[in-house]
């Protein structure tokens, strides 16, 4: 599986939490505490929103670790909100096109988690998908097929509403080809302005979410960051620092952090 996090606040160099927390996402990728497996090392992405009208991104397939550009660009790219992904596959090939998080428009989107058995259901959820937004699917993920179908379900107008009729269309799905659990995830979205997250699974028993508790906490990350905003938040799918620092996020809930302020809602699928 993978390892995450997701950033709003006041503008902040990526490497402060890509590179410099205590137990930042670089140290996730050949150490994680609470992931399936210690080293995620298939690739690794991150996008940022700027100046522009929609977020850069930037993706490769070496380890997060070993990447220069990657240091490069965390340390000179400053930005209110952005996303970062460092991979393990479940089975899907490890090129640029499968690397997180995806981008369509203004909105970025990645996962960690696994549609079982994809490969043999792949085609009747791809078939899913609005035929005007098919040919945006470059790789072979099931994550950018999750993005494309909630986009089919109308992401841009009501998040929550089209998460869970994508994920209600994958169980379905699933289910009826004999697949006991079909779907795992914690998902992180944004669109700029806010950031979303889901932790769910068919068994119920999904990968680990938190977010950071307030402004402090963030400060005790690295003690050379002192410039995070008083509505600064973190959602990661590891803590950066102790665990205290984090709030938990408990299975089957929905998250919104706009301004400083979050949200918490039960998320279950829905029939699309």
């Amino acid at each position: 599986m993978c390892r995450w996090l997701a950033y709003a606040g006041a503008p902040i160099f990526l490497d402060e939490l890509i590179f410099k927390a205590k137990h930042s996402l670089v140290d996730q990728s050949k150490d994680s505490k609470l992931g399936e497996l210690p080293m995620n090392g298939d690739g690794f992405g991150v996008g940022w929103y700027g100046g522009r009208d929609r977020p850069g991104v930037f993706h490769d397939t070496q380890p997060a670790w070993n990447d220069r550009n990657l240091h490069e660009i965390a340390s000179q790219i400053e930005a209110p909100v952005f996303l970062a992904h460092i991979r393990a596959t479940t089975g899907t090939a490890v090129q640029q096109t499968n690397c997180h998080p995806f981008r369509h428009g203004n909105w970025l989107f990645m996962h960690n988690g696994v549609i079982r058995d994809f490969d043999v259901i792949r085609r009747e959820l791809v078939l899913a998908v609005d035929p005007d937004l098919f040919t945006c699917i470059e790789g072979t993920t099931d994550t950018e097929v999750l993005f494309y179908l909630a986009l089919t379900f109308g992401l841009t107008e009501d998040p929550h509403g089209a998460v869970a009729k994508m994920a209600g269309l994958v169980e379905a799905v699933g289910r009826e080809a004999g697949i006991k659990d079909p779907l795992m995830m914690t998902l992180g979205i944004s669109d700029g302005e806010r950031l979303y997250a889901v932790r769910y699974s068919s068994e119920a028993d999904s990968r680990t979410l938190f977010y950071s508790k307030d402004m402090l906490a963030l400060k005790q990350l690295h003690p050379s960051i002192d410039r995070f905003s008083d509505d600064a938040r973190v959602i990661v799918s590891e803590p950066l620092s102790g665990v205290d620092d984090w709030v938990p996020i408990d299975e089957g809930t929905w998250i919104v952090v706009d301004g400083g302020h979050v949200e918490t809602r039960a998320f279950a699928p829905a029939a699309p």
